[in-house]
C-alpha cells in the first residue's frame, strides 16, 4: 500500500466532524483516578444503565471507568496498572497527548485552584493570566498533563 503525501489527502470537510466524542486514557491505579476525577474534579461517574452495553463487563470487572463531563463528552478510564511513564518526573511528557482542559466560569475559576491545592494536587504552573482567560496545570495521578481554564472576566 503506498502513503499519499499529506499534501495530497483528500480531508474531511469542515465542519463535518462535530465534537470530542470521548476522551481515553489509561490509568494505573484505578482507585486513585476515579477518586480524583469524581471527587476532586467533580465529574459524574457513569453507572448502571448509564455505562454504555460494549463496556458494561469492564466496568463490573474494575477495568474501566466513564465519567461525563458537564458538556456531555466522555471520559473512558483503562486500568493499566502495568503503566510506567519512561521517566517518575510528571514533566516529562511520555505520550503524544499534551494536555486537555477544561472550562470553568471565570467566577468560580479561584475556587477551583484552592480546591486543587488543598486537595494536595501537583502543580505544574499557575495560575497564569492571557488575553484569552486564565489557567492552572497540574497532573493527574498518572502524571498527565490536565488544565483548567476560564475566559476572562
Amino acid at each position: 500500500m503506498t502513503k499519499t503525501p499529506l499534501h495530497q489527502c483528500i480531508t474531511i470537510p469542515s465542519g463535518v466532524l462535530r465534537g470530542i466524542h470521548h476522551i481515553a486514557l489509561n490509568v494505573k491505579d484505578m482507585a486513585a483516578s476515579r477518586h480524583f476525577y469524581g471527587n476532586v474534579l467533580g465529574l459524574h461517574e457513569l453507572r448502571g444503565e448509564e455505562v454504555p452495553e460494549t463496556l458494561k463487563q469492564l466496568v463490573a470487572d474494575g477495568k474501566v471507568a466513564n465519567f461525563r463531563t458537564p458538556d456531555g463528552t466522555i471520559l473512558d478510564l483503562f486500568g493499566e496498572p502495568d503503566l510506567y511513564p519512561p521517566s517518575d518526573d510528571p514533566t516529562q511528557q511520555f505520550t503524544r497527548a499534551n494536555h486537555f482542559a477544561f472550562d470553568i466560569a471565570a467566577d468560580l475559576f479561584d475556587q477551583a485552584v484552592t480546591t486543587l491545592k488543598q486537595s494536595g494536587i501537583q502543580i505544574d504552573h499557575g495560575p497564569v493570566s492571557r488575553p484569552t482567560g486564565r489557567g492552572i496545570y497540574f497532573y493527574d495521578p498518572d502524571g498527565f498533563l490536565l488544565e483548567i481554564r476560564c475566559d476572562p472576566a
